[in-house]
């Protein structure tokens, strides 16, 4: 089975919510991006999204375009950012890995040998955020015959379409909580709940939720009527704001502690120090 299938079964069992940080792969560099991680895994993190820097990130916010500008800095490319999957698998890590990546990265690579890597790599979800669902039966045929999960994201303007988004979805359902690009909130859309219930009516797969997402409470709220919390801006954030820390070698292992509390605290876990 895939990983991301035994995850969510696992989790149904314990009546528990995934929680699936969004990292920016190479922010602020490879190394440390395997270190984070292990630390975002350590915290209780179930499954992560592993983003390829893109210079066009059309669904990202400051935060996370900021992050994929140091990480391109470093020339990390979508094979460098399946190569720390892989590599983090065999430091340990047992996390489903998802591949968030924007569809020219992919061409470019040429379709054979992407889902070929994407085995190689141990990666077990898909999600391109600019590929349409119009555009993305070739992709989706693909992904099937390589067991990866093409994650489908829904937004709360899809009405109609939503049906058809989601009617052959595979992992889980992405569900978009707010218009606009990724990036920390306090509101969210209104009839969120409607929205949450009408994808649940057209799939039996989990239902995620994600977009400006940011504490502790959010995730709380959204766990009750979801399977699945994403938390990307915040994180990516969090990151940033230690960065000092995490490039000298006397204060690194400060600056990842605090990482892992942020997203222990999310979980609603308590934190122990080192």
């Amino acid at each position: 089975m895939n990983r991301m299938d035994v995850t969510f079964e696992r989790l149904k069992k314990q009546n528990r919510t995934a929680l699936i940080p969004f990292l920016t792969v190479g922010d602020p560099s490879i190394e440390l991006t395997l270190d984070i991680i292990a630390e975002v895994e350590a915290a209780g993190a179930d499954i992560v999204e592993l983003g390829v820097p893109y210079s066009d990130p059309l669904a990202d916010g400051p935060v996370i375009q900021r992050a994929s500008e140091r990480a391109l800095k470093g020339h990390v490319t979508i094979r460098t950012c399946m190569e720390v999957a892989l590599k983090a698998r065999k430091a340990g890590s047992q996390m489903p890995f998802i591949l968030f990546t924007y569809f020219n990265p992919a061409l470019q690579m040429g379709l054979d040998v992407f889902f070929e890597e994407l085995i190689a790599h141990d990666i077990s979800g898909l999600i391109i955020p600019d590929l349409p669902i119009e555009e993305s039966e070739e992709i989706r045929r693909r992904a099937k015959e390589a067991n990866v999960h093409l994650i489908p994201l829904v937004a709360p303007t899809s009405h109609e379409r939503i049906s058809r988004i989601v009617s052959d979805a595979d992992g889980f359902i992405y569900c978009v909580s707010s218009l606009g690009v990724t990036g920390e909130r306090s509101d969210f859309y209104s009839g969120i709940n409607e929205f949450i219930e009408t994808v649940k009516k057209y799939s039996k797969v989990p239902v995620a939720i994600g977009f400006g997402i940011s504490n502790g409470e959010q995730v709380a709220r959204f766990s009750e009527i979801c399977d699945g919390v994403v938390v990307g801006s915040a994180i990516v954030r969090q990151i940033e704001s230690v960065i000092p820390l995490l490039l000298q070698e006397n204060t690194k292992q400060e600056g990842l502690l605090q990482i892992r509390q942020f997203v222990s605290q999310l979980k609603g876990n308590k934190v122990y120090e080192r």
